[in-house]
């Protein structure tokens, strides 16, 4: 498969390698994984070092989808406060999920040490910042739920957040001490590399197009042939299509889009000082980080409309950058991209079986890094015959979300306006 442009900032800058591999054809595996992302290559790394022979089917390139289009913040993958989640999930999953999830950075952490994962990984935490006093009190009650369970995730004020971000537009914060955050496609070819070095297969620019049940197992097609696997795992979230009848419909689809600066040196060095990256309590989300050549990566809900020299998003950015550090001046922006967020009803994920030997985790809620790898884990341990009701969810069945293309249009309009009022 040949690469022209890349897919992100990640994509150009990443230090680990790029991945290319042919789909061995008319082979038999253990397990099937579709999709070259967080999950599909932590399902692989595990399964592998399990003991499973594992192949991994990418339509693309490695990291083609979410994974490498990721803000990059390894977030405990906890999207709601945990009173929610326990009420949610009830009294033996709820404190389960926040635990293990809780956990998330230091696995990631973990494998980046252990396989010496070259991603730019720092773990100075993050910090999600209070956009109005509304968001502040939020956050005062989250930090209150967190305090009591011991977790190190701090309130702050706000002149220390101020210190902390280098502007004073924001009303307080938390900063998690257990996150921190990566170069995504980074980490993304990092597990690809420790997957194969395991014993995985991994396979790209082959195009699943077919699962097929048989007595023991499943026929992958693909547009370059076929394997034959005695399971099936879908790694697809958010890039899922319609291999799998009414998968697609489980979430709601969002767009997050993001621009890079150029290097901005000692101009920025009051900005992040700590490189924390950050994402704000407004309903349309905002975030901020720098990666290690001093860019500021700034994004927020929707598609980038334009280029990253021109149009809605650039002046988008440059005005939200400009009010924020006004110091800087006029900033040059190097790359622009967007990617696929799967957002379900309750912003829990989901693990589904969708038949004997075929599974799915899917709506990640924008938390990819720690839940796809998570996730993968997860999927090994099963297929390896641990009791399903040990994981860190229960495996559900899969019901369609009615309004989900409704409300992806709908969303899509309103962060389209979003740009455009803030824009100007």
């Amino acid at each position: 498969m040949t690469r022209t442009m890349p897919i992100s900032l990640w994509d150009a800058s990443a230090e680990e390698r790029d991945f290319e591999g042919r789909l061995p054809e008319g082979e038999t595996f253990d397990v099937a994984i579709v999709g070259g992302g967080f999950t599909g290559l932590s399902t692989a790394l595990h399964c592998s070092e399990a003991g499973l022979s594992t192949c991994v089917i990418e339509a693309n390139h490695v990291g083609f989808g979410g994974s490498g289009r990721n803000v990059g913040l390894v977030n405990a993958g906890i999207w709601l406060p945990p009173t929610q989640v326990r009420e949610k999930l009830g009294t033996t999953y709820g404190p389960r999920f926040l635990q293990r999830f809780g956990q998330g950075p230091e696995m990631v952490f973990d494998l980046i040490e252990k396989h010496q994962i070259r991603c730019e990984a720092t773990r100075q935490g993050t910090i999600h910042a209070a956009h109005a006093p509304s968001g502040f009190r939020d956050l005062e009650a989250r930090w209150k739920e967190w305090n009591s369970m011991g977790e190190p995730v701090d309130l702050l004020g706000r002149e220390e957040i101020a210190d902390k971000i280098g502007t004073d537009t924001f009303h307080g914060g938390l900063i998690d001490r257990r996150a921190g955050t990566v170069n995504p496609m980074g980490y993304c070819r990092g597990l690809a590399r420790a997957a194969t070095a395991a014993g995985a297969k991994i396979c790209t620019g082959v195009k699943v197009t077919n699962l097929l049940k048989q007595t023991d197992g499943w026929a992958v097609e693909t547009d370059r042939g076929h394997v034959q696997s005695k399971a099936v795992v879908l790694g697809t979230n958010a890039y899922t299509d319609a291999l799998w009848p009414g998968l697609n419909k489980t979430y709601t689809m969002i767009h997050y889009f993001q621009l890079a600066t150029e290097p901005l040196g000692e101009k920025a060095a009051h900005i992040l000082p700590e490189r924390q990256g950050l994402w704000d309590t407004a309903p349309v989300m905002f975030s901020l980080r720098k990666d290690n050549n001093d860019r500021l990566i700034i994004g927020s809900m929707g598609k980038v409309i334009g280029t990253k020299s021109s149009g809605l998003s650039q002046r988008w950015a440059q005005k939200r950058i400009s009010k924020m550090f006004p110091d800087l001046g006029r900033v040059r922006f190097e790359e622009a991209w967007h990617g696929q967020i799967a957002m379900t009803p309750d912003h829990l994920p989901r693990i589904h079986t969708l038949d004997e030997g075929l599974y799915t985790p899917i709506g990640y809620n924008g938390r990819g890094i720690t839940t796809g790898t998570i996730f993968g884990q997860g999927m090994a341990g099963l297929l390896t015959g641990m009791d399903p009701k040990d994981l860190p969810l229960p495996i559900t069945d899969v019901t369609a979300v009615a309004s989900a293309p409704l409300m992806s249009r709908f969303y899509n309009l309103a962060f389209t306006a979003n740009q455009f009022i803030k824009g100007f």
